[in-house]
């Protein structure tokens, strides 16, 4: 594929938090306001994910008012789609797309499935199992193949599921870049392919993909959306520039607490972070000072300006 159809296509996510009150309770008022400026930072945006969204605390309801509001402050300036989580049985998948469809949710991740006690399902279970969800699906649809469940999907299953018409793009984290470019080779030239964290994203666009989705996007949109906008431009010394703080941002962030110390950063800064909800517990306040170090040290435009 040409360099400027690659680029033209390019694209960052980030993954956001679920602000919550120091009870327990989604912080309505403080999401809100997190959409917002994600919103003001030009970034697409996943909510509900499992891991920096802390999805797996989330009820259908919680669910259903974050889609609304998600969908109030961001449709029509940024794209707005749902994460979720690795679910148990297709009706659980297709359940989570008929709420984010009501909601007017854009787009959804279809994740993998995670059968549970260590259990992987053998590549004929994953056929039925994302052909069954696609087919139902009432909106576009993003199927997943994530290092986390312990797994992957086979790259040919990936390509042929990536066919279907209501098939929007392709996830893909997994820290083989053998299979990354596989898929890429057989879903980019019509769908996209993100890759999951920075990390990789550069790889990523160099194998004609379209980008990556990110956690520090929640703390600095601009810098994310930067090293796409820098690619896009072909400025190369700017885009390696935004790059490199970024995954050092990444590597910090993750290696003192993750989405618990972004909360606590945010916070710090004024700016709507809200707690994590229990089993995840706040960081101490040596990460914090860690934390703010790193941030600080960074000279960040857009928190320089808070």
């Amino acid at each position: 594929m040409p360099y400027r159809d690659r680029a033209h296509r390019a694209s960052c996510f980030v993954i956001s938090i679920t602000p919550f009150t120091a009870d327990g309770r989604v912080d309505e008022d403080a999401f809100r306001g997190h959409m917002k400026r994600l919103a003001a930072g030009g970034i697409g945006v996943y909510v509900g994910g499992g891991g920096s969204g802390e999805g797996y605390t989330l009820s259908r309801e919680d669910n259903k008012r974050i889609f609304a509001i998600a969908v109030e402050e961001l449709k029509g300036k940024v794209p707005v789609r749902a994460m979720g989580v690795e679910p148990r049985t297709a009706d659980q998948m297709i359940e989570f797309l008929h709420l984010a469809k009501d909601a007017g949710i854009e787009a959804a991740q279809l994740y993998s499935l995670d059968v549970g006690h260590g259990h992987a399902p053998t590549p004929g279970e994953l056929d039925a199992y994302f052909s069954e969800v696609i087919a139902a699906a009432p909106l576009p649809v993003v199927p997943s193949t994530h290092q986390s469940v312990g797994y992957r999907i086979p790259a040919e299953l990936v390509v042929e599921l990536a066919q279907e018409a209501n098939v929007l793009a392709v996830n893909c984290t997994h820290p083989d870049l053998g299979y990354l470019a596989t898929v890429i080779d057989g879903v980019s030239p019509k769908k996209d392919v993100h890759v999951g964290g920075p990390m990789q994203g550069l790889t990523a666009l160099s194998f004609g993909g379209q980008g990556f989705l990110c956690s520090e996007g929640n703390l600095a949109p601009k810098l994310a959306v930067s090293v796409i906008d820098h690619y896009k431009s072909g400025n190369l010394p700017e885009m390696m520039d935004a790059f490199s703080k970024l995954v050092r941002l990444s590597t910090g962030l993750y290696g003192y607490g993750g989405i618990r110390v972004t909360k606590a950063v945010l916070n710090h800064l004024g700016l709507p972070g809200g707690y994590p909800r229990k089993p995840r517990l706040p960081v101490t306040d040596e990460r914090l000072t860690k934390s703010l170090a790193l941030v600080e040290s960074m000279n960040l435009p857009e928190l320089q300006e808070l």
